[in-house]
Parts: C-alpha cells; structure tokens; sequence
C-alpha cells in the first residue's frame, strides 16, 4: 500500500498538519510543477537488462529526469465543514513518503475522529518481467494492475493516536510463474497504528508500527512484514521540514523450487519533505522539495533493490 519513489502515483503537498489552512466551504486543491530526477536498481525493473545470466546478478540502476505537473483538488461541506471529498495525494501522505493517488471521503465525527475511506487506483499499477527469473534469453514485459482500498481514523475520540488500515489486491497479466510457487497475483492486508508525542508548539513526533500480511497464489512469494517507522514535524519560521526514517523486514512463507532457501527481506526507507510558502512574495505559492531513499537487503542476492528519488518545484495553492 506503501508505494516509496513512484512518480506515476505522486501528487506533491506538505502536511496540513504541520501548517493547518482552516476550513473553508468548496472547492479547494493546489497543482505543482516539478523536476524530478529518480533512480532505481531491480532485477524486476523493465528498464534494466531483459536478458539476466544469473540468479546471482546484481541489477544495473537506471536512472531518469523528468518534469512533472501535478496537484490534487478537494470540496468541502456539512454542517461545520465535517465534510470533505478529495482526489489525489493527502498532504498528510506525501510528507512521509505515501506516493499515492486516492479518491477519497472524509467525515469529521463529534467524538474529534476523522474517518477516511478511500480508493487508490494506481498504487499497484506499473509493469514488470512475465518471467523475471529467465536466464540467457530476452524477458517479456507485462503490466501489474490491482486496486487498494483504505480507511483511516485519525485523532481517535480526540487523542492523539491514528490508524490507518487497507486491502490491495494484485494481478500480473500473463504471469509465466503462474502455477508456481513463485505465482505472484496476491491479496494484501495493511495495518498502521502511529501516535503524536508534541516537543514544540511547532515541532512533534510521530512513531508508528505495522504490519502487511501478502496472501500471493505461490507460497514463496507470500510474506508477513513487521516494521517500524518514526517521523519529525518541524515549523521554523516559513520553513516546514518533515524527515521520515522507516525499517520494515518481511518473512516469506516457504522456499521456492527455484532458490535453494527461504526468501527473508530488509527495507530501510528514508524521506524528507520541505515547504518554502509565499516563495518570492507570491501569497499562494511555495517553493517545495522533497527527496527520498529506498533500499532491500535480501538473503537471496537477486532480490537486492535500491532506489531514490529528488525533486524540487513550485506549488499554487488555490
């Protein structure tokens, strides 16, 4: 559900929380143009080499510039403004690295929860290998689609604490490991908790824990992942910062036919997120940046992945 360094599903903001806007009735959003420069290194990335020589081969990184104009829009209403419907990527979202687009309905109880139900339609989407794991003879591409959906409950009964659930359902069009145990259509079942410590009148942090559960049609792909992530909030002055640190490790069900162990993964992932508002004097518009590091240590070589992505652009509010 967690899509880190995913230019197709990025829409670029800074955590409301971090800066909160209050609450008007309407239409509201912002759009942004972006430079983009991203990296990655994955024996499943179809800009890499189709044709592999060894399951021991370390993918060569591929790496690409871009620019991106992207945004995302909202409408609010309800009695007290408790109501809101919205398209793109939460503010909340991007500033700890959830690079994903959602349609989404928001409904601010009495209580002071806020529950968040929403479809996300491109977090599973992109492409890969049909049988990434051929040797000596030119991989085919195919597409991955899948849809996921989510429910957050955020400030629960006015305290601190948030949890953010999802289910995401995967499908490999014309997978060649299809029958395996390397099979690779799957379910996914997401669950978050994180709670809000404050330092600062400007400043907290937010610790979190979770944990997916990956029910794929081949045992050796199937994993359950535990980890853990921290994340800092930062207002000085004009500048908003937010730094995210997170570490995930995922044990899979069974060792496959073709590898003689089983799989067992390490993520480290890292973000950052800046806000510059009022960039040269323009009232709605911010100078923003953000970057971001992905890395998977695996005990089977040929899972080893690392990515990163940096941006810089500017943001209108409207």
């Amino acid at each position: 559900m967690k899509k880190y360094l995913a230019l197709p599903a990025l829409f670029i903001a800074i955590p409301s929380f971090a800066q909160p806007a209050p609450a008007r009735p309407g239409f509201s959003g912002e759009v942004s143009l972006n430079a983009v420069i991203v990296s990655s290194t994955s024996n499943f990335n179809v800009d890499g080499d189709a044709t592999i020589s060894s399951l021991e081969n370390k993918a060569d990184s591929e790496s690409e510039g871009l620019i991106a104009p992207l945004g995302n829009v909202a409408y609010t209403f309800g009695d007290g403004l408790n109501q809101q419907i919205y398209f793109g990527t939460t503010r909340e979202d991007i500033a700890v690295g959830t690079l994903a687009v959602q349609l989404g309905y928001k409904y601010s109880l009495s209580s002071g929860t806020v529950v968040d139900v929403s479809f996300l339609p491109t977090v599973i989407s992109g492409e890969t290998w049909q049988n990434p794991y051929e040797l000596n003879t030119p991989r085919q591409e195919t597409d991955i689609s899948g849809n996921a959906y989510r429910l957050q409950l955020n400030s629960i009964s006015g305290s601190n604490f948030s949890l953010d659930l999802a289910f995401a359902t995967t499908d490999v069009e014309d997978d060649l490991t299809a029958g395996t145990d390397l099979a690779r259509d799957a379910e996914s079942y997401y669950a978050k908790g994180s709670y809000r410590f404050t330092l600062s009148r400007t400043s907290f942090v937010s610790p979190s824990a979770l944990y997916i559960q990956h029910d794929a049609d081949g045992s050796a792909s199937s994993f359950d992942a535990y980890g853990a992530e921290v994340s800092w909030f930062n207002i000085l002055g004009r500048h908003s910062l937010v730094l995210t640190a997170g570490f995930t490790q995922r044990d899979y069900d069974s060792a496959s036919t073709l590898f003689s162990k089983k799989r067992s993964d390490d993520e480290l992932s890292l973000f950052a997120a800046y806000e510059y508002p009022k960039f040269m004097g323009w009232k709605d518009w911010s100078f923003i940046s953000f970057a971001g590091y992905g890395d998977i240590q695996s005990n089977l070589t040929f899972y080893d992945e690392s990515s990163y992505l940096f941006a810089v652009g500017l943001n209108y509010k409207f």
